[in-house]
């Protein structure tokens, strides 16, 4: 039983958004992301999927793609990304039901992996599309549902976490953030983010060890559509 991770899948069976407009290394992506899990996942493995699932913008669009995600094998658990416009964050109990062992969603809750409790939500970093005003306002906002997820798991007697972003933990230059504060309070092993596409923006955030905890940068394109092992 392993624990997997990779974002950033940007199905679009049912829109018009070809991703190889964005770069060549995502013509037939879809096909790539099939092989590769396949490959590496076992039907007894869990790969959280770290958000940006499906360029639908409601569930009805987005169907074919989390019917393609649920097909594919192991444990899957969502984190909600930027572009997952079909996922309410006030409504992720009604997908957790709608979904029950098919798919599961990470937001304001937690999953199990052993003895590691999965904690996480979309986060977020300053990318200079809004004010720094807003940007503290929507920090604030992912910190505070993060901290859910942490103090859930915790109430239910788990000491071990491995934490979930989608945005990277940090904006550019930042050293440190509520984010990575967090992790450091709560005695995180590993923090797993994406978002980060294209050569110039790999090194956006931390990767390796910082302060004890293991970064990893699991977006699709930089991952080469292979899952990340995780543990």
């Amino acid at each position: 039983m392993a624990l997997w991770a990779m974002g950033d899948f940007h199905l679009a069976f049912s829109v018009d958004k070809p991703m190889e407009v964005f770069d060549p290394i995502w013509k037939n992506h879809e096909k790539k992301i099939q092989k590769y899990v396949t490959k590496c996942v076992k039907d007894t493995d869990t790969i959280v999927i770290t958000g940006d699932h499906s360029w639908g913008r409601n569930l009805e669009e987005c169907e074919t793609d989390l019917k393609f995600i649920e097909e594919l094998p192991g444990r899957k658990i969502l984190l909600r990304g930027n572009h997952d416009m079909f996922w309410d964050a006030k409504k992720t109990a009604r997908l957790n039901d709608s979904f029950e062992g098919r798919l599961q969603f990470l937001q304001n809750n937690y999953y199990n992996y052993g003895d590691y409790a999965l904690v996480g939500t979309k986060g977020y970093c300053y990318e200079g599309k809004d004010s720094i005003e807003h940007f503290l306002k929507i920090r604030e906002r992912e910190g505070e549902r993060l901290r859910i997820s942490f103090d859930k798991a915790k109430a239910d007697g788990y000491s071990k976490f491995i934490m979930f972003l989608h945005y990277p933990p940090t904006t550019i230059g930042e050293q440190e953030s509520p984010f990575t504060q967090m992790a450091e309070e709560y005695g995180v092993a590993q923090v797993i983010y994406s978002h980060c596409h294209g050569r110039e923006r790999y090194d956006d955030s931390f990767k390796g060890e910082v302060n004890g905890i293991m970064y990893r940068l699991v977006s699709s394109d930089y991952l080469k559509f292979r899952p990340e092992r995780i543990l």
